[in-house]
């Protein structure tokens, strides 16, 4: 479809204009890094940092929840027809399978179902530097419309 057939013009689905609007919110904070977005899916992740651990020692499932849902909200956001205003997450699931201490940890977020009223998307998230598979995630997006006058 050409560009202006969806929300965001093509010049909007930069990474660094991403990672900019995205500082001073939660992915921000917890230095997620956009590295590709697009239409069919995003990509990035995060260097483990303390602040990633939960009390016990180990990589906090929310921040790996965290990047797997601003992935696919990334995507989701891209992928939208001109006639949305935006989405909502309706549901989100994630399956845990190791943990990391340390080093980066990375995501692909792909379209499972774009529809009119919905989208579903995947991620896989893994430890960059060993490709061990850390959890698996699945969101439901609802397209939201304009309200009618």
């Amino acid at each position: 479809m050409p560009s202006s057939d969806y929300l965001l013009a093509d010049a909007e689905l930069d990474p660094a204009a991403s990672n900019d609007r995205n500082t001073p919110f939660l992915p921000g904070h917890m230095g997620l890094e956009i590295t590709r977005i697009g239409r069919d899916g995003a990509e990035g992740g995060f260097t483990i940092a303390k602040h990633h651990h939960a009390p016990n020692g180990f990589l906090h499932a929310g921040s790996l929840v965290t990047l797997a849902d601003s992935l696919c909200g990334m995507a989701c956001m891209a992928s939208l027809p001109a006639s949305a205003s935006g989405f909502t997450t309706i549901e989100l699931k994630s399956n845990f399978f190791a943990t990391a201490l340390e080093g980066r940890v990375h995501g692909i977020a792909s379209p499972i179902h774009l529809g009119g009223t919905t989208q579903v998307w995947d991620c896989d998230v893994t430890h960059f530097d060993t490709g061990k598979r850390l959890a698996l995630f699945r969101c439901t997006q609802m397209v939201l419309r304009p309200r009618k006058a």
